[in-house]
């Protein structure tokens, strides 16, 4: 039993499940801000200059646009996206965690992003469900286009 008299309590379980979740919520925050891409930056200035995005941040360079195939995409792990290119010319980014459970998805084929864990699939044009366990789109993501540079927003 704790009272307010207690100099010393312990603390109650959802407190500290809530602490440690905010501690890593925070580790994976500062991991995703970091400068990782030394060789693609050396464009940044440029690219910020032409775009004209506002404060120039133009976010991360993910990858050149002859490194998505047409009718297909590619998982970016670290940053959390997929990137596809459902006609030519055409780019689209969406989360890549499944809506259902969400593991990882670890494929894109046959014009879906494809979840190993309970084999639901992921339109690549609009991140829809094509099929299920999976019940909700997958969320977009935004990316911006500059030259042949796919930067995440």
């Amino acid at each position: 039993m704790t009272t307010s008299d207690e100099p010393f309590s312990r603390p109650r379980r959802r407190t500290v499940v809530a602490t440690i979740g905010g501690a890593g919520l925070a580790a994976a925050l500062t991991a995703c801000g970091g400068d990782s891409d030394s060789g693609d930056d050396s464009t940044a200035p440029a690219g910020a200059e032409s775009s004209g995005g506002g404060d120039g941040a133009t976010g991360t360079v993910l990858a050149r646009t002859a490194d998505i195939p047409v009718g297909g995409g590619k998982i970016f792990k670290e940053e959390g996206v997929v990137v596809t290119q459902p006609t030519k010319g055409e780019f689209k980014a969406f989360s890549n965690l499944c809506t259902h459970k969400r593991c990882p998805v670890t494929s894109v084929e046959g014009g879906t992003i494809n979840c190993p864990c309970h084999g639901s699939k992921f339109s690549i044009a609009d991140g829809g469900v094509e099929q299920k366990p999976a019940t909700r789109p997958l969320p977009a993501a935004e990316i911006s286009v500059d030259g042949d540079s796919i930067r995440l927003a």
